[in-house]
């Protein structure tokens, strides 16, 4: 550092006119680099300043120079409507102009541009929104907005009018926007509105869009298996509401367009009194030729596995719900699950009335009867019923027999309670419930002892499916007549299975899973393998196999498809559901479960 000078001032306080002077006669200046290497010398790194509002500043600018009409360099033109603008402005901003005004297009050097089929004041307000990044979306305009959106390539813009829209969906609207997604291209609100549409199916129909909707559109329309229906009458009545209102111009339409209502899973009478007596159709082939399919299938329904078609799939809404109730994991599963099939999810509902393992159930009635089980230390011949409607339970009368690993059926009204473990011994007993006098009584008794027993009901008898004796799992199968009041011992299958479920479906009998196990190996490996019975041959069939091995599945057909949920594999209790497709021998997943679970028991119940 320099000392101090006799006046108290540093030789870099020299007064600034004398530096000025020593300047101007060439001498050379070193006090300000001085400075400058001493600062350098004492700072920690250089220094960025960023204004935070210097983009929002500089549109504001431009924004007023816009309003001004000061330094526009191009007039758009769409109809009467003549819109100035900066072309740096418009391409920073849209693709569309981007691509027009920096690819050496004809445009780039226009001073004028008009804009076909573009409407003036959609065109102004994205204009406007290119500089602030605002529009103002109103239910009269937003079409337009989103159209015009669409060919200026404004995603931010097209998101924005779909959000809105989406929120906009109505009964009386749905269809149009549906349309009109479809015309724009956008999936998202396209498929947004065909959800809204299906799902308000019964409203949607009571309003002019659907009136007026074109063949193809109709036909579109009601092959869909999500429409949102009560029953497929619904669906019939829907076509002839579309069709009497130009009856004259749509007639000739009639023979496609019913080929989209499925005619054999309306019930008999229905066909009889609205269909088969209707003169509309007596003069087209195709509609009587669609009519006698319906009535095969009602009067031959031994022959069904043979008329299988699109016709003969139901509609999602109209299978009803899947109940998944109580079962056995680590903590004992007393709840009640819930499975819709349109929306392919699973709804936690309620909470059995205690602990109960290994039971039964079955819907009579319109009521969910649980029968027998255990509660984790005693063997219970109880009976509840369940209300979904009113999420009530009742007690009914109690079995004469405790029983835990039963199986039940319904058949032709009764209730069958089959085999089981009275907590001393396997059973080969059998009780029936009478619903008129509310009572129990035996029936004759199984040629087997059977505990962990699969019983199904096909071509109106009881079959007793494999199941566990005390000594061995069983390959053995029964097949119980009420008209005789007599047990017939089936074919055997492949496999002993012990915990198998066993469903049907297009007059065949399934058993899945299951395990040959003695009882004091509990992690002994469980089965995949599934096999198939066919009544009119006495014989079985392996067909595909499930995913995992596993037993204590529960089985049951809803709609035309069979649903193995949860079930033991040795280790784990399974969330797992799968679905097989007998058309295609075929499985596929199902949403999982909730709550893992071995022996639940399945229903399914219609509202």
């Amino acid at each position: 550092m320099t000392g101090s000078q006799g006046d108290g001032t540093t030789a870099n306080d020299e007064p600034q006119d004398a530096k000025s002077e020593l300047s101007a006669f060439g001498v050379r200046d070193t006090s300000s680099e001085y400075s400058i290497s001493s600062m350098s010398a004492q700072s920690t790194g250089d220094e960025c300043f960023r204004s935070p509002c210097h983009a929002e500043n500089s549109m504001a600018r431009m924004e007023s120079y816009l309003q001004l009409g000061q330094l526009t360099d191009v007039v758009l033109i769409a109809g009467t409507k003549r819109i100035p603008a900066h072309r740096l402005i418009l391409s920073a901003g849209s693709e569309y102009f981007s691509a027009m005004f920096t690819n050496g297009l004809r445009e780039t050097n226009l001073s004028e541009i008009e804009l076909q089929d573009v409407d003036g004041s959609a065109l102004n307000a994205l204009v406007q929104y290119c500089y602030t990044g605002r529009v103002e979306l109103r239910e009269d305009t937003v079409e337009t907005l989103l159209a015009t959106a669409c060919l200026l390539q404004l995603p931010a813009v097209v998101t924005a009018c779909c959000n809105f829209l989406r929120r906009q969906l109505h009964p009386s609207n749905c269809i149009g926007i549906c349309l009109f997604a479809d015309q724009q291209g956008c999936a998202d609100l396209q498929q947004a509105a065909h959800a809204y549409t299906t799902e308000h199916f019964m409203e949607v129909v009571r309003n002019q869009e659907f009136l007026q909707l074109s063949p193809e559109q109709v036909s579109k329309l009601l092959a869909s298996d999500d429409l949102n229906v009560p029953n497929e009458e619904a669906v019939f009545l829907a076509l002839m509401g579309w069709l009497k209102h130009d009856l004259t111009s749509r007639k000739n339409d009639l023979g496609n367009l019913l080929a989209y209502v499925k005619l054999p899973l309306l019930p008999p009478s229905f066909i009889a009194d609205h269909i088969e007596t209707n003169p509309m159709f007596k003069d087209i082939r195709a509609c009587q030729d669609l009519i006698m399919e319906a009535l095969k299938y009602h009067l031959l329904p031994e022959r069904r596995p043979l008329l299988q078609s699109a016709r003969t799939h139901p509609r999602k809404s109209t299978v009803g719900s899947l109940y998944a109730i109580g079962g056995m994991y680590a903590k004992k599963a007393t709840n009640i699950e819930r499975y819709d099939l349109r929306s392919d999810s699973w709804h936690h509902v309620d909470e059995m009335n205690g602990r109960r393992l290994q039971f039964g159930v079955a819907v009579v009635d319109g009521k969910v009867f649980v029968v027998g089980g255990r509660d984790g230390l005693k063997t219970l011949n109880s009976v509840e019923c369940y209300d979904p409607n009113t999420k009530t339970w009742a007690t009914l009368p109690s079995m004469s027999t405790h029983r835990h690993g039963l199986g039940v059926g319904v058949l032709e009204g009764p209730l069958y309670a089959v085999g089981g473990h009275d907590g001393w011994s396997y059973l080969n007993t059998v009780e029936r419930w009478d619903p008129q006098a509310c009572q129990w009584s035996y029936v004759a008794p199984m040629s087997s002892q059977r505990s962990t027993v699969g019983v199904a009901v096909l071509n109106n008898k009881l079959y007793a499916v494999g199941g566990r004796d005390g000594s061995s799992c069983l390959r053995s199968v029964e097949c119980y007549d009420p008209h005789t009041n007599k047990w017939v011992a089936c074919s055997p299958m492949a496999k002993r299975r012990g915990g198998v479920g066993v469903g049907v479906a297009n007059g065949y009998l399934y058993a899945m899973g299951g395990h040959d196990a003695p009882a004091s190996n509990p992690s002994a490996s469980r089965f995949d393998c599934v096999e198939r019975y066919d009544p009119k041959t006495d014989t079985w069939t392996m067909v595909a196999s499930m995913s995992s091995g596993k037993d204590g599945i529960g089985v049951i057909l809803f709609g035309d498809k069979l649903f193995s949920v949860g079930g033991y594999d040795g280790h784990h209790y399974k969330t797992s559901v799968e679905v097989y497709d007998p058309q295609t021998n075929e499985w596929s997943q199902a949403a999982s479960l909730n709550t893992g679970r071995a022996g639940t028991c399945l229903v399914v119940w219609k509202n």
